[in-house]
């Protein structure tokens, strides 16, 4: 059950993207609204996330020294932390059949995918193309991003 704060940000995304879809004089399906609802609300989460995940990189990887792999794999768990509790909170219309112990399962099998496709383009695009870590994690959060929605609309919901 949903505090009535929680209830007011959804409100608040679906009160902002209908509007957005009159000024822009789109007539969509209510289906088709309310993906575009869930879609700004993961977008919301995921800068929020995304912030997370830099700023944890950063500091592993210029404070504490660690290589670029084992900083950027840091720093993603502890993202992926908030991740979970703001995405079954405000993004997933998460099916109450299955249980939240399953769904954590999920959602961390789904995301080790996402460390493990994350580290891999961090990698490569670091080592073996010279490129500067923050820019290769730009990246790679960008793939991740895409893998992470479609991933998690499809077993939570």
């Amino acid at each position: 059950m949903r505090s009535k704060k929680e209830d007011q940000i959804r409100n608040f995304s679906t009160s902002f993207v209908k509007g957005a879809l009159k000024i822009l004089h789109w007539n969509v399906t209510e289906k088709t609204e309310h993906l575009l609802v869930q879609i700004f609300n993961f977008g919301i989460v995921g800068v929020v996330a995304t912030l997370i995940d830099f700023i944890f990189l950063y500091f592993f990887k210029e404070l504490c020294h660690f290589h670029v792999v084992i900083a950027n794999t840091l720093s993603f768990i502890i993202s992926v932390l908030y991740n979970y509790w703001a995405s079954l909170t405000f993004v997933f219309d998460v099916n109450p059949e299955k249980s939240k112990k399953k769904n954590f399962v999920i959602f961390m099998i789904c995301s080790a995918i996402g460390l493990l496709l994350n580290d891999f383009i961090v990698w490569v695009v670091t080592d073996k193309f010279g490129i500067y870590y923050l820019i290769s994690k730009v990246i790679a959060t960008i793939v991740v991003m895409v893998f992470n929605f479609v991933t998690r609309k499809k077993f939570l919901e």
